[in-house]
């Protein structure tokens, strides 16, 4: 194990560990075997080591995304993905809160990439029809919603129990989500321009050059 992953390591136990959830880095150093100016020159500073060790848990996230079965049906897919998001929360509740509670100064990219894996598959959903709103409005409400009963559920679990991620999951995709895909010729052009958006985020076309895609993202953009 290289001096890097034996600070993160032994910064995660001590995260685990710890009553209010955060390290001393002279109790990691000690823990991993190494010096405090080793920690330093591997992470700069504590912000740093936190930083990298709430990336680290993204990096576990995403893994786990990953090995979710993918189906045809892509609304399933985003349902199954907030549970998950769930229980990544309640296995891991000290990862979870440095991944998506906010830090002063922080850089870590936990959230954004969070933020990109489900754009992703609401941009599934959008090519299908199914979604009423723009993907980066419906992230941004999802994960919202999705983090703040995950968050609810750590912090007073007799009080937030599971029921409520499932009642908050079925009223947030209720106001996001339509019930069948939309017809083009029933929904008018903002809708039609929005489904063939995503459509093309999801296949570039062949037929066109990289410039006359992006001048056609363009167009669509403003006319959904």
């Amino acid at each position: 194990m290289d001096q890097r992953t034996a600070i993160l390591d032994a910064a995660e136990r001590l995260l685990v560990a710890s009553e209010d959830h955060d390290v001393a880095t002279r109790a990691v150093c000690e823990a991993a075997g190494v010096t405090q100016p080793v920690l330093y020159r591997q992470f700069g500073d504590k912000k740093g080591l936190l930083d990298a060790l709430a990336d680290t848990g993204f990096d576990r996230y995403s893994a786990r995304k990953a090995a979710l079965p993918v189906s045809d049906d892509p609304v399933a897919d985003l349902l199954a993905g907030w549970d998950d998001h769930t229980a990544f929360a309640v296995a891991n509740p000290a990862l979870y809160q440095l991944m998506f509670v906010p830090r002063p100064r922080s850089q870590s990219t936990a959230r954004r990439r969070v933020f990109d894996l489900l754009a992703a598959t609401l941009t599934r959903v959008a090519a299908a029809g199914r979604l009423a709103v723009d993907v980066d409005h419906a992230a941004q409400v999802v994960l919202s919603a999705n983090v703040g009963a995950a968050l609810n559920r750590i912090a007073q679990p007799g009080l937030f129990d599971e029921r409520l991620s499932q009642r908050m999951r079925d009223t947030v995709f209720a106001s996001l989500l339509t019930d069948a895909p939309q017809r083009e010729e029933n929904s008018g052009l903002p809708a039609a321009a929005h489904r063939l958006r995503a459509q093309l985020d999801l296949t570039e076309p062949r037929t066109l050059a990289p410039e006359e895609t992006a001048l056609l993202r363009r167009w669509l953009t403003r006319l959904s």
